[in-house]
């Protein structure tokens, strides 16, 4: 069964993942250490921004690059999200997401270790993101088919394949020479996200204490080979469809836009050096202190060998991917027009993108709503070594096949 609200509670949750925690605040006193803490912070980033570039140069490009990425970025990716979201949404409709269910469903055991109904999970999540397999899971018809220690990879699984449409769509849209490494991408998410599973499987079954022959005795599929349709006529759902999924792709295009320009803006001006001829600072748009490429230095051997990034400027999307990959989606098209990126990055890229999918602000949430929270370290260090592998299998099979 598609589960028609997926793709809309996904978004909702996206925005209110962390709500329950938010609106648990705890009392605390008015001023307190971390007061100061977060204040030395500003004043230091801020000192040091200034010494560099100058104060009224950092707050000139600061506006710019915010305004340039708020335009240029955000309203782009909020374009691909209406557009995969309303094809998603028509696909859902008619049955073609459910036929795609079906085929996947019998590899899931042998490859991912779950059960068949794990597939809904991984096509609903690529269609959406990270948070659409929560209302999977609260699906009693869904729920039962996975052992207690197989519910624990929930979070993994989704984050697997969470924003994959998204992120496919963009890196698709960079051109169409790239077309083969979003594909190549694509595999090392799946393989990145079969780590993840199988390696927080076998840690959620010593804590269960379930050997390899446990399983849910459930043969019943009723509900896993239904779907609900809108009613009306072919045209009537047709546009229905198609008008909702455009709708969900505003509201992610929306919820993706606060980060996007935020953190785009700090990475870029981190990552880039004045764009003067002389090395002088003329306050335009994507001028920076080139810090991050002074620290990401000292990762460039590990970085070269895992991921082929020849620059250090590159290690700014794996870490912006950790907690927002559409911040991250918008540093890739600076990189190519800079000519540190090429079709073998854009497949790496791809790979640790859809594979990461911004899961250190969604991790916690979501074990939290599921009521897993024992399982937040290990979950995130799975998620992170299936990104590092989902990186590399892109890599070298882009190098191995192109």
């Amino acid at each position: 069964m598609i589960n028609e609200g997926a793709i809309l509670e996904a978004e909702e949750r996206v925005q209110e993942e962390n709500g329950s925690i938010k609106k648990e605040k705890l009392e605390k006193k008015a001023i307190s250490l971390e007061t100061f803490v977060v204040l030395g912070t500003i004043v230091v980033l801020f000192a040091y921004l200034g010494s560099v570039m100058g104060m009224d140069v950092v707050f000139s490009v600061m506006m710019k690059t915010g305004h340039d990425v708020l335009m240029n970025t955000s309203f782009y990716i909020m374009a691909v999200a209406i557009l995969a979201g309303a094809i998603a949404s028509i696909l859902s409709e008619f049955g073609v997401i459910a036929l795609i269910n079906k085929i996947i469903s019998p590899v899931m055991r042998p490859i991912f270790g779950l059960p068949g109904a794990a597939a809904l999970g991984a096509v609903t999540t690529y269609i959406s993101d990270n948070p659409a397999i929560l209302s999977l899971a609260a699906d009693e018809g869904f729920d039962r088919y996975f052992t207690p220690a197989e519910k624990a990879t929930y979070t993994n699984l989704g984050t697997t394949f969470g924003m994959g449409l998204i992120v496919t769509a963009y890196m698709l849209s960079l051109g169409k020479e790239y077309f083969p490494a979003v594909l190549v991408g694509n595999i090392g998410a799946i393989v990145g996200g079969i780590v993840s599973v199988r390696v927080m499987l076998i840690i959620s079954k010593r804590y269960y204490k379930e050997d390899r022959k446990f399983r849910v005795d459930n043969k019943s599929g009723e509900k896993l080979n239904t779907r609900k349709i809108r009613p009306g006529s072919y045209f009537e759902r047709f546009m229905g469809s198609m008008m909702e999924g455009a709708k969900s792709g505003v509201e992610l295009g929306l919820a993706c836009a606060s980060g996007t320009v935020l953190i785009c803006t700090f990475v870029m001006i981190l990552t880039f050096g004045p764009a003067g001829e002389a090395g002088q600072y003329l306050g335009q748009a994507y001028e920076g202190v080139a810090l991050l490429p002074k620290l990401g230095s000292y990762f460039m051997p590990v970085a070269k060998v895992l991921w082929g990034f020849e620059v250090p400027e590159l290690l700014a999307y794996p870490f912006t991917a950790l907690g927002a990959v559409g911040s991250a989606m918008g540093l890739t098209s600076g990189f190519i027009e800079a000519g540190f990126a090429n079709a073998r990055t854009v497949a790496t890229f791809t790979g640790m993108g859809i594979c990461m999918s911004g899961f250190l602000s969604t991790h916690i949430g979501m074990l939290d709503t599921l009521g897993q929270n024992q399982f937040v370290k290990p979950a995130i260090l799975c998620q992170l070594l299936g990104g590092f592998v989902a990186g590399m299998v892109a890599n070298y099979l882009y190098l191995l096949l192109f």
